[in-house]
């Protein structure tokens, strides 16, 4: 048992800690106009499509230190999701959203309020055109993902048929 402690003790001490996650690779950037500050937004994917993860960055110019903010998605339909503008996991100098699929297919707006030592602001980035699902219509890709349960439920109905307590009441009448 102490040897066992030992080795692991050993391996803790010498294999080096894991390093840091890397930063997000930011493809394509915006720049936007809020109030008396500039918010460059930066996108991981582009072009853009619906229901694809992607990460969100926004950085002010001169840093995030002393501001403060919101972002409000406005999706084609007009439904708005407000929320506050925090540092990404992985970028912490920036504010982002961390691993977002945005749902619908079509012109999305992002609108930004800021509020520092310079002001308050607000601004928009718009039109912000997503593209169609990647891949097969969702329909068809549940269809699929179900057929190996009606398959089950197919087998599992053949089986109980096959062994029903009804139609072997016969065989149990002389015992």
């Amino acid at each position: 048992m102490y040897r066992l402690i030992a080795l692991y003790l050993l391996v803790l001490t010498l294999v080096p800690p894991t390093v840091r996650a890397e930063g997000v690779a930011v493809v394509h950037t915006e720049t936007v106009q809020v109030g008396p500050y500039a918010l460059g937004v930066g996108f991981s994917r582009w072009p853009l499509n619906a229901d694809r993860s992607l990460d969100i960055i926004f950085t002010p110019q001169g840093g995030i230190s002393g501001l403060r903010g919101t972002v409000t998605l406005v999706s084609p339909t007009g439904v708005a999701d407000m929320m506050p503008l925090t540092r990404h996991p992985r970028m912490r100098e920036a504010w982002g959203l961390d691993v977002i699929a945005l749902p619908e297919q079509g012109p999305w707006t992002l609108v930004f309020a800021i509020d520092g030592p310079a002001g308050a602001g607000s601004g928009r980035l718009t039109p912000l055109a997503l593209g169609a699902r990647p891949g097969p219509d969702a329909a068809l890709s549940w269809l699929i993902g179900l057929l190996p349960l009606v398959g089950a439920l197919a087998i599992g109905a053949h089986a109980w048929w096959r062994v029903r307590p009804d139609r072997h009441a016969d065989a149990w009448r002389w015992v």
